[in-house]
């Protein structure tokens, strides 16, 4: 048995551990099984939502891009950069009082209260599991092919053991494994990345040496234009690059949650600086990484591979092992919060919104058998081969921030943002971007599906909002609430009034 193998086994028996701690502390109710019993501190709150973020896109998008384009990459990179300090920024501190405020324990819920309407519920929810399980499908199809390559496995059998172990916590312990196992993966992450790196500038004679390589090869990878200059003045694409992973994090349920889980709101400001230094240290590393590959592995067959194969040329054996658990973990970490968000979109948001007869264990059973179905169902499709996961995982992206990032921003800054506005943000968001991407908008039009999906939408939740203030008032309660969420205040005890029972003993005492 290999290096790598072993330190992989280990790996995937402590996160299986973090699951059943977990299950024992804190899956008694739906609350500790979906927020974690709103108790999460800073780092874990901070690096939680930024491993959830990464994604296995970090290690195989990521370098694919650097591979093929360059330093064009770098714009996707510089957005990235932004992301979770705007999350935290705009979202972290309000919707954390505000859906307190309301009663809510899921993002979807949170929604519908604050939108008052059973269609914003039916609207919201299956267009996030349609974009999430695409998500999902790239996870797992990631997964597969890091663990194939390590363990000499077939791909499909290393699908089998990477969804099995993702499955195994996530069912298991709810929330709070999630939480924990995100906090530990996302360290795994920064020092596997930065290891590579550190090995990679030292096998190419350092930075400055790597560069003029590549130059050697084309110097136009060494501008943010493209490998073929193509995107020389192309704004409509560059903006979108920039807007994708930067502001489309706002518009991911399974992300915006994590606000929900923080023990009070100004978790939020101190949140912030963790994520700050996780993304100084993790993002620009994977896309240096996969330039580099071009000196390092010349002529690869499927760029997507370039850090994985990067990785087995520059560390020794018994590196590569600890690397391998890293790039697991950026997968792991988004898998296994895709499914615990899916699992509560099922049980909550529709089984129990819908059904006359329902309890808090039926609730979770109903999240737990939702996580083995989609695993099951995205396993079999992985198996088939899909696009790559950078197309994926920028599909899902675009959709779920061209359908969602107004609603929830407009939620806790826009007291006139009503139920008109927030459906036909949604709906013209979702569909904006989908239409964009088959229709190929940016060879077309010269612009990102991103750019026009929230365009539209934005544009959507204002006139639907101020067109329909007189016919679909936002009730005073939700407004008056929307205005004390934007204080660093304890919350007064008449906005608490008919808050869900389970969340009483989290009123905060100071914010």
């Amino acid at each position: 048995m290999n290096t790598a193998l072993i330190f992989l086994i280990i790996y995937f028996i402590a996160m299986i551990g973090v699951g059943v701690w977990a299950m024992r502390v804190g899956t008694k109710d739906n609350e500790g099984f979906l927020l974690g019993g709103r108790k999460l501190g800073p780092a874990v709150s901070a690096l939680r939502l930024q491993s959830t973020s990464m994604s296995g896109y970090m290690f195989l998008g990521a370098g694919s891009l650097g591979y093929t384009q360059g330093y064009y990459s770098m714009w996707y990179a510089l957005g990235d950069l932004g992301g979770g300090v705007l999350n935290l920024s705009i979202l972290g501190r309000r919707m954390r009082k505000l859906s307190q405020m309301l009663g809510s324990i899921t993002s979807i819920g949170y929604l519908e209260h604050r939108y008052p309407s059973v269609w914003v519920r039916l609207v919201a929810a299956p267009i996030a599991l349609f974009c999430m399980f695409f998500y999902l499908l790239a996870q797992f199809l990631a997964g597969g092919q890091g663990l194939a390559m390590v363990t000499g496995l077939s791909l499909n059998w290393a699908l089998v053991i990477a969804v099995g172990v993702i499955v195994a916590y996530t069912f298991l312990g709810g929330y709070l494994a999630v939480a924990y196992s995100d906090f530990i993966q996302a360290i795994i992450m920064v020092i596997g990345i930065l290891w590579i790196l550190i090995a990679a500038l030292q096998h190419v004679g350092g930075l400055t040496a790597g560069h003029q390589s590549i130059g050697e090869l084309n110097a136009n990878l060494l501008t943010m234009w493209g490998a073929d200059q193509q995107y020389l003045g192309a704004w409509g694409i560059i903006i979108g690059a920039l807007l994708v992973f930067s502001i489309g994090y706002l518009g991911w349920p399974h992300v915006v949650v994590g606000h929900m889980a923080m023990s009070r709101p100004s978790v939020a400001r101190t949140a912030s600086v963790y994520a700050t230094g996780f993304n100084l240290l993790f993002i620009p590393s994977a896309y240096l990484v996969g330039m580099l590959a071009l000196v390092i592995v010349p002529s690869l067959e499927d760029p997507e591979l370039a850090i994985f194969e990067v990785a087995q040329t520059v560390l020794p054996p018994f590196a590569v092992g600890l690397v391998m658990a890293a790039i697991m973990a950026a997968i792991m970490s988004t898998a296994d919060a895709l499914l615990l968000q899916a699992g509560t979109i099922a049980s909550h948001d529709l089984w129990a919104r819908f059904s006359k007869r329902t309890s808090a264990a039926a609730s979770v059973n109903v999240a737990r058998l939702t996580v083995l179905l989609l695993a099951v169902v995205g396993l079999v499709l992985a198996m088939i081969r899909p696009p790559a996961v950078f197309e994926i995982v920028v599909f899902a992206t675009t959709v779920l921030g061209s359908a969602f990032v107004p609603a929830y921003i407009c939620a806790v800054w826009w007291k006139k943002a009503n139920t008109v506005g927030a459906l036909s943000s949604m709906i013209v968001g979702a569909v904006g971007a989908v239409t964009a991407q088959l229709t190929n908008s940016t060879d077309a039009l010269g612009l990102d599906p991103m750019v026009i999906g929230i365009s539209l939408s934005v544009l959507a939740m204002i006139v639907g909002s101020l067109a329909t203030q007189r016919s679909h008032p936002v009730p005073e309660r939700i407004r008056e609430a929307v205005q004390e969420a934007s204080r660093v205040t304890p919350i007064p005890a008449h906005l608490v009034v008919g808050e869900d029972s389970s969340l009483a003993s989290q009123r905060p005492k100071e914010q």
